[in-house]
């Protein structure tokens, strides 16, 4: 055994509230012990009534396994004092506060303190599992061509850092048929304030609509008309800094050191000019000054926004930009204000790197799931590591957050920040179809950046921002026939929502998990590999399985099973499908039920 390996912090995420009488409780092992673990645990009141509860292996990375147990109160769970046994070939360690012994411990216990309200672990129940549909307005659709800004270039043209093309909210919404076809649930819109620039990350003011998109009341019956046929919209909040054109910093340079917004940023030197010298900013863009977000006139200011825009428009929440640049105490403020006033809306934070820092129960509901995007591309468009690494990357993702946070995480292919993955994937649309089914199967938000679905192409920043193709003699249609197979296959199966998640096949470049739950077990295989192969599939139940995407064939199940199946160790498998899987293709099979 190895002891070097046993983890566990005694905070979040390793011990967190679902309710406050139940907690749940993570122990992180080496991976492919062949462990048991159990948790024991009595309240500090009543130390002679010890309970014990098993847990069980829910996640494999390349070096951890990692374990969880629910545990239930009949009333608030508080004082709880608790240890770990771990268990292999008849050996048995303990695990506490202090450490390791062999010995079963009398003392150094873990202890959790008290279940507080805002302690416990939630995220909008609609978030779980939701299907997203990222929108860059200025170049998605035009409905109202009079708001078009000066020199507005034919829509189509090939898209600059610095030309318009006249997209906006009234084509948001005159394509919510398209939408609601394709199977969005959730729109995100990229920055639609007042702001410099095409992107509109650069804000001049917070509380009116660009007019090259629209204006409030244009904003509040998209809104309207999108929750009509069920499809939410949260916006895109960029507090982490300002244009140089917004009204306080705007008074900075007209007063100087008298300006009462000096405060409002990070001023390193007088007089102040529009130069990376004098204030901090994003990188070193100029015309981006970050704002002090520690300010606690810049926190209400923030708060103010946030407020303002879900009373006037009725959005459903916000994706914050930047988000891990902010300072936390906004996020955390945002938190309490947003769950008491408005628990139905999202908390989404931008973040390229773990998102730990954001998603300590405190903060954000979902972050933007980059290292997702990068294991995907990895996999699937670059083909620079294997199933098995793949599987390994996934596990860790997913051992980081509560459940329900997994649920809720927004996972993307790519966005307006990065190359298209069809443009990655050396414009082969066979490997953006793979990739789509992975997205789709997969734990967590999918979100499909618009165009993807018909075949958009582009590398970064600004040719990943093309205009959205109407016409269908330029769409790839089949691609998306597929997008709308899989987001339907989505909704109609909870178990692909919020189910269960198994690594069961990972063979050289062929991928396979189940999602497991109510209504049936779903199996998807990936061969992102050359060669046609043929597979034994393992399954969590015996039963009869039939093709729902790439083929329609029955499959039954041969209940010989053997300890060198993908994953034996981590779940009971009840038999296998012999699958044949052609090179570069993708099978979803669904359990058949009475």
């Amino acid at each position: 055994m190895n002891r070097e390996a046993l983890q566990h912090t005694g905070a979040y995420p390793d011990i967190y509230l679902t309710e406050r009488n139940r907690l749940r409780v993570r122990l992180h092992t080496a991976a492919g012990e062949a462990v048991r673990c159990r948790l024991h645990y009595f309240s500090r009141t009543d130390p002679e009534e010890l309970r014990t509860a098993e847990l069980q292996r829910i996640y494999r990375d390349a070096r951890q396994d990692h374990f969880e147990t629910e545990i239930t109160f009949r009333e608030v769970a508080r004082y709880q004092k608790y240890y770990f046994e771990i268990s292999e070939n008849g050996e048995s360690v303990y695990l506490t506060a202090w450490g390791l012994s062999g010995e079963r411990p009398e003392d150094g216990y873990f202890e959790f303190l008290y279940a507080n309200t805002t302690d416990v672990v939630h995220v909008p129940e609609w978030s779980r599992g939701v299907i997203y549909y990222q929108i860059f307005p200025e170049r998605f659709c035009n409905g109202d061509p009079s708001n078009d800004p000066p020199g507005a270039e034919a829509w189509g043209s090939r898209p600059t850092r610095d030309n318009h093309t006249g997209g906006d909210i009234r084509g948001i919404a005159e394509r919510l048929d398209y939408l609601e076809q394709l199977g969005a649930e959730c729109l995100y819109l990229t920055p639609i304030f007042e702001a410099d620039y095409n992107h509109k990350y650069a804000t001049t003011d917070y509380y009116r609509i660009d007019p090259q998109f629209g204006t409030k009341e244009d904003l509040r019956e998209l809104v309207q008309k999108a929750h009509a046929r069920g499809i939410r919209v949260i916006l895109d909040g960029v507090f982490n800094h300002t244009g140089i054109h917004f009204r306080a910093f705007e008074d900075i340079l007209a007063r100087q050191e008298q300006s009462p917004f000096c405060g409002w940023y990070h001023i390193t030197q007088f007089p102040v000019t529009v130069s990376s010298r004098s204030y901090e900013c994003v990188g070193a863009y100029k015309y981006m000054p970050k704002l002090n977000t520690g300010n606690p006139e810049v926190r209400k200011f923030i708060l103010d926004v946030m407020t303002y825009w879900v009373e006037e428009s009725g959005i459903d929440g916000w994706r914050l930009d930047v988000a891990d640049e902010v300072d936390a105490g906004v996020w955390t403020e945002a938190r309490l204000l947003f769950k008491d006033r408005y628990p139905d809306c999202i908390l989404l934070g931008e973040t390229w790197g773990s998102g730990l820092r954001l998603m300590d129960g405190m903060q954000m509901d979902s972050i933007m799931n980059y290292g997702f995007r990068d294991a995907v591309r990895d996999y699937i468009a670059c083909g620079s590591i294997g199933a098995k690494e793949l599987a390994e990357r996934m596990g860790g993702l997913l051992s980081r957050f509560p459940e329900a946070m997994n649920q809720a995480l927004f996972n993307l292919l790519d966005s307006h920040d990065t190359g298209r993955f069809l443009f990655l994937a050396d414009n082969r649309v066979e490997r953006l179809r793979l990739a789509a089914v992975l997205q789709m199967m997969f734990v967590g938000a999918p979100s499909i950046y618009y165009g993807d679905e018909i075949g958009l192409s582009g590398d970064n920043d600004p040719d990943c921002r093309g205009c959205m193709i109407w016409e269908k003699e330029g769409q790839n249609l089949a691609l998306l026939a597929d997008y709308q197979r899989l987001a339907a296959i989505r909704k109609q199966n909870s178990c692909v929502r919020t189910g269960a998640f198994h690594v069961n096949v990972a063979e050289g470049r062929v991928f396979g998990f189940l999602r497991s739950g109510k209504g049936g077990d779903i199996a998807v295989l990936i061969n992102a590999g050359a060669e046609k192969r043929t597979l034994r599939v393992p399954v969590l139940r015996a039963a009869l399985y039939r093709g729902i995407f790439g083929g329609g064939a029955a499959y039954d199940t041969d209940r010989s099973v053997s300890g060198a199946l993908y994953g034996a160790d981590m779940q009971r498998y009840e038999g296998t499908l012999t699958v044949e899987i052609e090179a570069m293709q993708a099978k979803i099979l669904k359990e058949e039920t009475s």
